[in-house]
């Protein structure tokens, strides 16, 4: 049925294994785990560097992972036809002495089932981005660390769901700056870009709410006012999912120091989650600038 598999694409989880690790780039890593608020654990890399400076990775959803994201088992329709590993991304930020926490968003990679066992574009997945800086905040040895968010997608919708939360982020006076790559308006939105119609849609909300997940027209758009930080907003313009004057209003909602880097040349919005591993300057210079 159309209207499940609507619903599935933006919900269902199972679909982002971790590949490789930090072992494979020569870096001194960790395996770590912690819980967020509501019991799920939540499992990840701490690729170590300086203890003044930290960077959290929020991956994107459905089908990436704290690693990035594969097409190998995606099945006849694939999102993207090629491999991205954020470890490509991550080692500019190595090179500069940061340490980063890339960690599994609930649902994803090896990270536990959420409590809704449902993906929600970044509504539960928001606790998941608080317990990440928490546990930075708790480590001793980076207790006085500034903090910069990396956020993508559903990672950067979890995280402006986490600045408008009670005791979220920002209760933590460590985090300097977050870049948001790619936010997206809403689930049903981006299922309509791809081209499901309004009435099937509107029928995939109906399944995915009757079994217990998030509607999929809910916004983060809201508690984009609550961002306590600098932010960078990074978009493609020839995104082919997502409307654009959407990401002009995420900017212009926004009331910190703030800039926007249009991109005019990757057609396709995966490629976009490579972006800074093929070019870092702007992340360099930004996170440079603030943490």
């Amino acid at each position: 049925m159309m209207q499940k598999f609507a619903a599935n694409a933006m919900s269902a989880p199972g679909k982002s294994p971790v590949i490789g690790d930090p072992s494979e780039y020569g870096y001194e890593y960790e395996d770590v785990t912690f819980a967020a608020s509501d019991r799920v654990e939540l499992s990840g890399w701490l690729v170590k560097g300086d203890h003044d400076r930290v960077i959290i990775f929020s991956h994107f959803g459905v089908q990436g992972s704290r690693s990035g994201y594969t097409p190998k088992g995606k099945g006849p329709i694939k999102a993207y036809n090629k491999q991205i590993v954020f470890l490509n991304t991550v080692q500019h930020l190595v090179k500069e002495g940061y340490t980063i926490l890339m960690y599994d968003q609930r649902n994803h990679g090896n990270s536990g089932k959420g409590t809704n066992k449902w993906i929600t574009g970044g509504v539960e997945e928001s606790k998941d981005v608080i317990a990440a800086v928490k546990y930075i905040t708790e480590r001793d040895e980076y207790k006085d660390a500034n903090i910069g968010l990396l956020s993508y997608c559903q990672g950067a919708n979890a995280t402006t769901y986490a600045y408008g939360a009670k005791d979220g982020l920002r209760e933590f006076p460590q985090i300097k700056a977050l870049i948001a790559l790619q936010p997206m308006y809403s689930n049903a939105t981006f299922l309509q870009a791809f081209g499901f119609s309004e009435k099937t849609v509107k029928k995939a909300d109906e399944i995915n709410l009757g079994r217990g997940g998030v509607s999929l027209f809910k916004s983060c758009w809201p508690n984009i006012k609550d961002i306590s930080v600098p932010t960078m907003v990074v978009q493609a313009e020839l995104d082919p999912w997502t409307d654009l004057n959407r990401v002009k209003e995420y900017y212009n909602r926004l009331k910190v120091e703030k800039e926007i880097v249009w991109v005019p040349v990757i057609k396709k919005r995966l490629a976009m989650y490579d972006y800074f591993h093929h070019t870092p300057d702007k992340m360099l210079e930004f996170f440079g600038k603030y943490v």
